[in-house]
């Protein structure tokens, strides 16, 4: 079976086609998601609040993400497999490397995610520098809640969001080869994809973006209160698999994100 690679990634980008991401923790999801034609599989540090019932992603230490990473690994087959570099594991760059080679020799990962944009980058050019795929994440950034005030849309007034623009050419230009973006105007993560010419995922960024990414959780209607950019693709479909047969089909026809699902 043909793995996944990131320049196949790149090349969907330059053809129009949308990516479809998702969050996986464990192996019988990855075998479902894989089945339904999921391309990017994101261990995330979000399973702090969907799997552990914390209140953040701040507690999920690097360990953790190395367990859920190896179940994952173990029955992924085809998609790229992207882990989250949880809170507090990337302080300097020395540190990030050390933590990202674990990612990637313990955990099996294909990629790290970090968040951040400026302060990021000396670690990111580290991180390519050792042979590291690295995808940035910008906009809201869940491992800065409480910097932050607050889960809160990002980029509405314009410094912000020429900074987050500014952040995105930057983390690029580092040798960052992805990147997500969260909680923004439509038009800001429209603007920036067309920007880049590394792929752009997008959760709660607009159907502009080159993908679409949502937690396996949010999409199957388990989110208690769920935020404005999530779609229920479990109602009416009768299956988990079906489900995220319908989140593949939809992101790959422009379908989602809808008008509701954005911010302006």
């Amino acid at each position: 079976m043909q793995q996944i690679s990131i320049s196949q990634l790149l090349a969907m980008k330059q053809q129009g086609e949308k990516i479809a991401t998702l969050t996986s923790y464990d192996a019988s999801f990855t075998q479902v998601a894989e089945k339904a034609g999921v391309e990017m599989l994101l261990v995330g540090d979000s399973l702090g609040m969907v799997i552990q019932g914390n209140s953040s992603t701040l507690p999920v230490t690097i360990d953790e993400m190395i367990y859920h990473s190896r179940c994952v690994g173990r029955a992924r087959n085809k998609a790229l497999l992207v882990v989250d570099m949880p809170f507090m594991s990337y302080t300097s760059a020395e540190i990030a490397l050390h933590n990202a080679g674990r990612l990637m020799k313990e955990g099996g990962a294909h990629m790290v995610k970090l968040e951040g944009g400026a302060s990021q980058l000396a670690k990111v050019k580290l991180l390519v520098e050792n042979s590291v795929p690295v995808c940035g994440h910008l906009g809201l950034q869940p491992q800065s809640y409480y910097l932050l005030g607050g889960y809160k849309v990002q980029g509405k007034v314009d410094d912000q969001a020429q900074q987050i623009k500014a952040d995105a050419l930057a983390l690029e230009q580092a040798g960052a080869q992805l990147l997500v973006l969260e909680c923004i105007p439509e038009s800001l993560g429209r603007e920036i994809s067309q920007a880049l010419t590394i792929p752009v995922i997008g959760i709660g960024a607009g159907a502009g973006c080159d993908g679409q990414i949502l937690v396996l959780h949010d999409l199957l209607g388990m989110a208690e209160h769920p935020a404005r950019f999530v779609q229920d693709f479990l109602v009416g479909t009768g299956s988990i698999e079906q489900a995220i047969k319908a989140y593949v089909e939809a992101v790959k026809s422009g379908a989602y994100p809808a008008a509701e699902h954005t911010f302006v």
